[in-house]
This record gives structure tokens, sequence and C-alpha cells, in this order.
């Protein structure tokens, strides 16, 4: 396939289309596939409607990897705003935030602060806030830094990657702290020792890991979501869900915006806790070119809207 996922992950990584692209028209309109807009606006209407037929949401505001602190406390104030919002205009939502968007990479001191009153906020405001997972090279530190404000805040949720070889341990490691566990496949490009390379691998970790996260449940040890779009897979979730006694409120299912809206809407209506997440930002390519890569075939969506 000459749009595999190899391509779309190597134009992820080009500095110049990120900085270029995202002013194209044409290419903007081709994201509407998967976010609303740019503005919290954008993201905050695209919220009530999904309300509408039960659905929650998870914002999140694109970016990563900032430089500088100032950058850092603007995004904890971009989300402290948020979560205002979201309890003024009573949305069933939560945020989910990148470390590095908080400054990781600058000072982990100061990124855990700014996490910790972000955690403190969507407590306050009857939210929840999700600490997102990015490449293998930053695991440790976003498991270090989920037990830390889980201690203080129980309800805060972490996203883990099924693609890693080291998930199992991981999951394995985070069980005292009866964890919020969002599991999700993986779309960052890693080397074949650290990530399977087939997508088949994938799913087979996929299951198996939701099986161990259902199992911790039943036991009232785990909270477990599971972000795919895989609808054969998430009936195999749901069944191995019954047979262990797990009601569809005791876990989620977790979809990205714009992608299997009518399997969203019909897992809802079955009774299970569904939750669409809305991104927003101009800074949007990396995480489009990641969409992009996990299902190449988007490819021909993608062409037709460019061409209007």
């Amino acid at each position: 396939m000459p749009f595999g996922r190899g391509f779309f992950l190597a134009l992820a990584k080009s500095s110049f289309l990120n900085d270029h692209v995202t002013q194209w028209g044409f290419v903007k309109r081709a994201t509407k596939r998967f976010m609303p807009g740019e503005t919290p606006e954008d993201a905050m209407a695209a919220s009530a409607a999904l309300a509408a037929d039960g659905r929650g949401t998870i914002f999140t505001k694109l970016g990563e990897a900032v430089t500088e602190p100032s950058e850092a406390a603007a995004v904890r104030d971009h989300y402290v705003w948020l979560f205002d919002q979201i309890k003024t205009k009573g949305l069933p939502a939560h945020v989910s935030v990148k470390p590095t968007q908080l400054g990781l990479d600058i000072d982990p001191k100061l990124c855990a602060e700014y996490t910790m009153e972000l955690a403190a906020k969507a407590h306050a405001t009857g939210s929840i806030l999700w600490i997102d997972m990015e490449d293998s090279s930053y695991v440790d530190r976003t498991i270090a830094l989920y037990k830390q404000v889980k201690a203080a805040y129980a309800d805060t949720g972490i996203a883990i990657q099924a693609y890693l070889l080291r998930t199992p341990k991981d999951i394995a490691d985070l069980m005292p702290v009866n964890p919020i566990v969002r599991l999700v496949k993986g779309a960052y490009s890693e080397p074949a020792h650290v990530a399977f390379p087939r997508k088949a691998d994938t799913d087979r970790a996929f299951y198996e890991l939701s099986d161990t996260l259902l199992k911790a449940a039943a036991a009232g040890k785990c909270l477990p979501i599971f972000g795919t779009h895989d609808i054969a897979l998430v009936g195999r979730i749901a069944a191995r869900a019954q047979e262990l006694g797990v009601a569809p409120g005791k876990f989620e299912i977790h979809m990205l915006y714009g992608i299997k809206d009518a399997e969203q809407q019909r897992l809802r209506a079955d009774g299970h806790t569904v939750k669409t997440l809305v991104s927003y930002g101009s800074a949007w390519f990396k995480w489009y070119m990641r969409r992009l890569a996990e299902r190449p075939a988007n490819i021909g969506f993608v062409l037709r809207s460019m061409l209007g």
C-alpha cells in the first residue's frame, strides 16, 4: 500500500509540513473528519450535540513538547478556564492533557505542579483529568506522574498503549493504585524491539490486556476504558465483560469524534458508557497524521475532502 502507516508517521515528523500545511484551507477541510474546528468553542458546541444522545466528551487541545515555561503555564491556564466552562455549560466532559504540554521536558517538578493543579480543578468542577501517553521515551515519567496525582485525586485517568511490549508489566505495576486506564492501540512510530510492528499482534495484545483490566474491574481494582474503533474487538470485550460479571457501567468505550459515529450511537443505545474524544487547536498536523496512520484507508476520504 503506497499510503501505509509508516508513510503518515514519517509525515508527522516533518517540521516544515507542520508549520505550513496547517495554513492551507483545502487541507483544513479534510480535518473536519476528525475535529469540529480549531477553537474550544467549536469543541464545546460539538460536546453539547453529543450530550443530546447520551455521550460524554473528552477535550484535548492539540500540541505537545512546549519549550518555554510560559507556554506550559498558558496550557495550564487554558485548561483551568476550560474546566470552568464545562461546569458553567453543564457539559458531561473531561479533559486530557499531554505531560509535555505542561513542561515535562523543561522541568518535571513544574509539570507535576501544573498537573496537580489541573486535577484539583477537575475535582472541584465535577470533571476528570486524563493524563495522556506520548511516545515510549515518556512512559516511565508519565506513569510516575500519574501515580503522584492519583494519590491525591483518585478520579484521575491515564492512557496506556497496547502496542508497547512493556505494557503488561506497566498495567500490573499500576494495579496497586486502583487505576482508571484508557487502553489504546498506540499511534507513535516505534522500533520493533519496543512495539509490535504488526497490526495483528497489537490487536491480540489489546484483547489480552482488556481481559486483564476486566478481571481487575470485576474485583473492584480498576475502571477500564477501551479506546478503539475496532467494532469486532469491542464486541469481544463486551462479551467477555458479561462473562466476568462486569456491568456496562463498570467499563467504558471511547472513540474519536467523527469516527464510527453510528456505532457510537448504537453502543450507547445498548446501554454502554460511550465518550467521544474531541480535539481542537491549530497544532493539529502531527495528531492528524497519526490518525491517518491508524487507518490508512482514510486517505480516500481525505483526498475527496481536499478536492472539495
